[in-house]
């Protein structure tokens, strides 16, 4: 490896890039941050790529960037609690290293789903613009784990095989770089994604490839690793590495299979809709998704009527929660003066006939009761 390069990588080994007075910045936040920034960059691309206002990325990452973080750090410390036991303090060192990018993840759908409450945009539209973005943020992400010197594998005793990237030196001992593999393998990823994005015209499908390609990488390289999180002889990465391997590819079968149809987001975020109608939707937004709510628990309720009968438990309260939102959604309604019209209601801007789930959805939810 060249010299320079060398000494680069060795003075990046001190943690600490420069201080501010007595206060130290560490590369590790540097190169998260730096992840995070390009990350949200090709989101917006990506957004406004499938006709969405770079807005949509910018409100959703309120969101997803306090809840990954913190689903990243709760998804460590759990798997290494007796590290932080007797320091509880510890748990917020986040400079220190613990950000489990399976936890980032899990964070992300989260988000996702408080955000298609809030917004009425399809979980699967969110994860497709995020998972690019996401990818890319690992690949770089984990140079992190490199200047913390951690994330790497087993010692390297063969002295040929003792070079970067083949290994990394940490305390004058030579390790696998599997900090390094992890990330040429996700910038792999990440080249793949870019090229097929336009032809996966499933909803959620590139997220779906993106778990199932990500997956089988993680899996054979936690297996070098010697500080996987364990969960009794379990590797926890490995176990959940298949889980998200089979699932996505079953997901691209299974949509490839029944051949669904989606239609184009038409809602608050559109490329398409004028200031006027932006400014209509910011005013109605709480009849908007007070009647939509209604809706969807009263066409549910409905369903499990017919799949169950009068009188079960289950309808019951589905319906009680549907006669609530009903209420809710008239005192709204009263408060501005339109409950008259509610008879008739007329769509209004920014109401995404969209929103309304199939039939299949449904059938979903009811089999989950």
């Amino acid at each position: 490896m060249d010299g320079n390069v060398t000494a680069a990588l060795s003075e990046m080994n001190t943690r600490v890039a420069f201080y501010i007075g007595d206060k130290p910045i560490y590369w590790y936040g540097i190169i998260i941050a730096a992840a995070l920034v390009i990350g949200v960059a090709l989101g917006i691309r990506e957004a406004q790529r499938k006709g969405f206002r770079s807005e949509m990325v910018m409100d959703y990452m309120l969101l997803a960037i306090p809840i990954g973080i913190i689903c990243a750090r709760l998804y460590y410390v759990i798997f290494e609690w007796e590290n932080y036991a007797d320091n509880l303090l510890r748990i917020f060192a986040v400079w220190e290293g613990g950000l489990a990018i399976y936890g980032a993840v899990i964070g992300g759908v989260i988000a996702a789903l408080v955000f298609k409450q809030w917004r009425r945009v399809a979980i699967g539209d969110m994860m497709d613009i995020a998972a690019p973005s996401l990818i890319l943020a690992q690949a770089i992400g984990r140079w992190g784990n490199y200047v913390n010197q951690e994330a790497h594998g087993g010692l390297i005793l063969n002295p040929a095989l003792q070079w970067f990237p083949m290994g990394v030196q940490i305390d004058g001992a030579w390790y696998q770089a599997t900090f390094f593999y992890e990330s040429f393998w996700n910038a792999l990823v990440f080249i793949a994604l870019m090229a097929v994005r336009k032809r996966i015209k499933v909803r959620g499908g590139v997220f779906a490839l993106y778990v199932a390609l990500y997956g089988f990488g993680r899996f054979w390289i936690e297996s070098l690793r010697t500080d996987s999180l364990m969960l009794g002889d379990i590797r926890v990465s490995q176990a959940l590495s298949v889980v998200l391997f089979v699932g996505g590819i079953a997901y691209l079968i299974f949509m490839r299979v029944k051949n669904v149809t989606f239609e184009p987001y038409d809602g608050y975020y559109s490329l398409a809709w004028t200031q006027e109608q932006i400014n209509e939707y910011k005013a109605n937004s709480a009849i908007i998704n007070a009647r939509l709510k209604a809706q969807e628990a009263m066409a549910r309720a409905e369903r499990l009527k017919e799949k169950y009968g009068e009188g079960v438990p289950v309808v019951e309260k589905a319906l009680d929660k549907a006669e609530d939102l009903k209420t809710k959604l008239e005192r709204l309604l009263e408060e501005r003066g339109l409950l008259e019209d509610e008879d008739n209601p007329e769509q209004v801007a920014g109401e995404n006939k969209n929103d309304e789930k199939d039939d299949d959805s449904y059938e979903k939810d009811d089999e989950k009761k």
